[in-house]
Parts: C-alpha cells; sequence; structure tokens
C-alpha cells in the first residue's frame, strides 16, 4: 500500500508539473491555477505517504538514500508553495516542480524496504542534522530555480534593472543565505554525532568532505554577494553551478565514494 501511496505521488507530481510547464509556455492561466492546485493535492499526498512510513517504520523517515530523497523533494515542493502563497513570487514553478518529479523518480529506483536503524544513526541528533540537511538542499534548490528564471527572462529581453529581476536576484540570495545556515548546522550536528558514534569530530569521510566543499562554495558565494556586491546574471550563474555540488554530495557521494556515511 505504501508503494502505491509513492507512485501515485509521483503521477500526481508528474501532471502539475505539465500543467505548469503548459501553462507557463503558453501563457494560459487556466493551466496555472490547475497546476497550483494540483500541487497543493500531489504535496499532500506526498505528506501522508511519509507520515504513513513513518508509522509504519516507527521512526522518522530520513535514514537512507530513499527516504532522503522523497523527503528532499517534498521539501522543494512546500518552499514552492509557501514561495508562491506567502511571498507572492511567480514564475518559479515550471522550473521547481519538474525538478520535484525528477527527484522522486530517482527515489523510485532505490531501495523502498523499511530497515532496522543501524547503531551509529540511533541518536538524538538525528533528526536536527537530517532535517537540517533537507532544508538547506531545499534553499539551495529553490535557488537554483530562482537563477533559471532569472536568466531565462533576461534572455527573454528582462533587464536587470527592472524591478521584477531585482526581486528574483535578491530572493535568490536569501534562499542561499537561509540555506547556508541550516547547511552549517548539518555541519556542527554532524561533527558532534560523530564524535560520539566513532570518537573522532572529524574523520575526512568522502561525505564529509563534499560537504565541506559544498559550505565553502556558498561561503564564496556569500562574499561575492555581501563584500564584492555581485549581483544579477554572475550570481544566478554562479547559483546554478553551485547547485551541481550539491547533487553530487548527495548522490555522486554514495555512488561512487563509499564511506562511513554510504548508508545516507
Amino acid at each position: 500500500m505504501l508503494n502505491v501511496l509513492f507512485f501515485v505521488s509521483i503521477a500526481c507530481f508528474f501532471v502539475t508539473a505539465f500543467l505548469h510547464v503548459a501553462g507557463g509556455f503558453f501563457k494560459k492561466e487556466g493551466l496555472q491555477k490547475a497546476g497550483w492546485l494540483a500541487l497543493i493535492v500531489s504535496t499532500l499526498i506526498l505528506s501522508v505517504y511519509l507520515v504513513a512510513r513513518g508509522i509504519s517504520a516507527g521512526r522518522i523517515p530520513m535514514s537512507n538514500q530513499f527516504e532522503f530523497a522523497t523527503f528532499f523533494a517534498w521539501g522543494i515542493a512546500v518552499m514552492t508553495l509557501i514561495l508562491h502563497y506567502r511571498m507572492k513570487v511567480e514564475g518559479i514553478a515550471p522550473f521547481a516542480i519538474p525538478g520535484v518529479f525528477v527527484l522522486l523518480s530517482y527515489a523510485a529506483l532505490l531501495p523502498k524496504d523499511i530497515t532496522e536503524l543501524m547503531p551509529a544513526l540511533k541518536s538524538a541528533w538525528f533528526v536536527s542534522h537530517i532535517s537540517s540537511a533537507i532544508l538547506s538542499y531545499s534553499a539551495f534548490a529553490i535557488a537554483c530555480f530562482l537563477g533559471i528564471r532569472y536568466l531565462t527572462m533576461l534572455r527573454r529581453g528582462a533587464s536587470p534593472e527592472d524591478k521584477a529581476m531585482q526581486d528574483l536576484d535578491y530572493l535568490s540570495y536569501r534562499m542561499i543565505a537561509f540555506g547556508f545556515i541550516f547547511l552549517t548546522l548539518v555541519i556542527l550536528t554532524g561533527c558532534i554525532w560523530a564524535e560520539q558514534a566513532w570518537s573522532t569530530f572529524w574523520s575526512w569521510d568522502p561525505k564529509e568532505t563534499w560537504a565541506l566543499i559544498t559550505w565553502i562554495i556558498y561561503a564564496i558565494y556569500l562574499h561575492l554577494r555581501i563584500n564584492r556586491k555581485y549581483r544579477g546574471k554572475k550570481m544566478a550563474v554562479y547559483v546554478i553551478v553551485a547547485m551541481i555540488c550539491v547533487i553530487f554530495t548527495f548522490v555522486g557521494v554514495n555512488q561512487l565514494m563509499p564511506g562511513l556515511h554510504s548508508y545516507g
């Protein structure tokens, strides 16, 4: 039953992505409204799935690559809804929702069995560490989609001086700052957890190393933004390229560089 609910959510996000992309391409307000309704329904279905899986597992479902990918997709969907309904941000869904669909499709390829937590994962730091990672990755993904939106509008003739363009640029910066705070928490809580589990704060495990590389990349972004006053196209390109590092830290390290975090 859980698997059925999961694949229903994927199908719903596919329909949602289609409605948003088609609505944006053809400038059809009706399709766009239907897309937002579909996004609410899709996110609710995915939320029900995560709650049901958590109840079945007897824990918060964040312990392996499948569960993290699913929560990651959920985080992007929720942030997209918040940006639209609370902050009145337009034009991001045609980029964000296909991203959610791709992420869930990746999760669908992974083992979905509910397993017991490994001893190293049975810690009070489990929820704070993993949930901080989900928040930071989701914020970075939203910033990436905002960057794509910015470059798309620029290509269509929008001026960097337009208020809408400046708002996109500033919102991307805010999402990076938000994500950076939580990525810092990921590293700090991970260090404390590692000391408790493996008697060392830092072991240069591939996951740890790439988390640090990702942190440095976004620290450079904030430095360029705050101290060098970089804006606009340069920063839009930067956040898109930086997201490649996030994806590698999330997917590539697990597949290519097995280590202490291979279960994560």
